[in-house]
């Protein structure tokens, strides 16, 4: 598929994503919505390999026992999402990219968590 780029609110920070992402889902658990005061966040699951930063050093914090977080320490942009459990892999805010339309969600998770007035697609896959 090429190459992807993205970067923050204030392009302080800009990286590649090179191929397709593993997986393309909105998130609704309560850590996303705390991390990005939203209701939910679209992510992209990519091999780490394929993601690449090209300006700016993004700023972590552990958000939750083995979940690294970055985000830009100019503007706030959330940027990234990492878990031990899958330390090949990468999730990437899909809403960063240049073409934020280059990989529509395909699945809804962590229903369980949605905030009752956030509706439900349903032609999406949905994981309680």
């Amino acid at each position: 598929m090429g190459t992807q780029d993205g970067g923050c609110l204030w392009g302080t920070m800009r990286f590649r994503l090179t191929g397709a992402p593993s997986f393309s889902v909105i998130c609704h658990c309560r850590s996303c919505r705390k991390a990005s005061g939203a209701p939910s966040v679209a992510w992209l699951t990519v091999p780490l390999r394929n993601f690449e930063i090209l300006r700016g050093a993004p700023r972590s914090f552990v958000s939750s026992p083995g979940i690294v977080r970055t985000f830009c320490p100019t503007c706030g942009s959330p940027i990234t999402y990492a878990t031990a459990e899958s330390p090949d892999t990468i999730d990437l805010a899909t809403a960063l990219l240049d073409d934020a339309m280059a990989f529509p969600p395909d699945r809804e998770i962590w229903l369980d968590h949605r905030l009752a007035w956030e509706p439900i697609d349903p032609t999406r896959t949905q994981c309680r």
